[in-house]
């Protein structure tokens, strides 16, 4: 394992699928969470670390400091676990409109060539066009990955390629590029002891800011008071329940290629469903 240098006292804590991960004590007396594995990607922690500043930037909501990050290992604030409350909830869904709305300068990036979901790199050189970025940046990427696989029948890869031929119809009325945290399930929001909520392992990218609200429903069942905190700070528009799904064949995919077939058929569904 790699640690900070001067670092002690590491005892190992849960981390995740892909990393391994300890609380340790920094030479300079912080405590702190690090996350490594053998082999990680090139780059992969100095992303990781870039999102988090992107996203604390605003100030709207609590992300962990940086305190180290490094070729094999990235060491962060540690925050002690506890359960969402309600005012948690209400933060977090008003904290994420205004991170959403301090924006980014394109679909993509920022100044980053490619961005990792779990432990699948996908392209994210910027565009201009989000229906465009969607279809080509994230969408036919990860079928391509999901078909290497197999974990995708030809019938169903057909549907993801029909969808993103009409990708146009269906998206949203335009909007400019949002600060996404760009992996945003229930386990990426971990609460503090006193309920309130914290941004954890982003894949951070400028984005559609629906792409969030329709990641945190897929997994799990997040308080509604999420939801209506964020309406009342910004609005989505006329529409944005019947695009739910269409944002959630992304994360479907993703782990279609990572996990297996069974996703795959879900990303089959919800592709039939919108191809037309």
């Amino acid at each position: 394992m790699s640690l900070p240098i001067g670092a002690t006292d590491a005892v190992p804590v849960g981390g995740g699928d892909i990393n391994e991960a300890w609380r340790v004590r920094m030479a300079d007396g912080r405590v702190a969470f690090v996350k490594s594995r053998p082999r990680p990607a090139v780059g992969e922690y100095e992303r990781e670390a870039f999102g988090l500043r992107w996203l604390a930037e605003p100030g709207a909501l609590q992300v962990p400091a940086v305190l180290e990050v490094a070729p094999g290992h990235l060491a962060l604030q540690w925050v002690e676990r506890g359960s969402l409350s309600s005012a948690g909830a209400e933060e977090l869904g008003s904290g994420l409109a205004l991170t959403h709305a301090a924006g980014a300068e394109a679909f993509g990036g920022p100044g980053e060539r490619s961005a990792t979901i779990g432990s699948l790199a996908l392209p994210n050189e910027p565009l201009e066009d989000w229906s465009a970025f969607y279809a080509h940046r994230r969408l036919l990427p990860a079928l391509e990955a999901a078909k290497r696989r197999g974990s995708i029948g030809a019938a169903g890869a057909a549907a993801v390629e029909r969808l993103c031929g009409r990708i146009d119809e269906l998206a949203p009325p335009a909007e400019r590029p949002a600060r996404l945290h760009g992996d945003l399930w229930s386990g990426n929001v971990l609460a503090d002891i006193d309920g309130r909520p914290w941004l954890i392992d982003p894949t951070a990218y400028g984005g559609h800011r629906e792409v969030d609200l329709a990641m945190l429903r897929l997994f799990g069942s997040p308080s509604e008071r999420i939801f209506a905190a964020y309406e009342d700070v910004s609005p989505l528009a006329e529409g944005w329940q019947d695009r739910v799904r269409l944002w959630q064949l992304l994360p479907l995919l993703v782990h279609a290629a990572l996990f297996g077939r069974s996703y795959g058929e879900q990303a089959a569904a919800v592709a039939r469903h919108y191809a037309g």
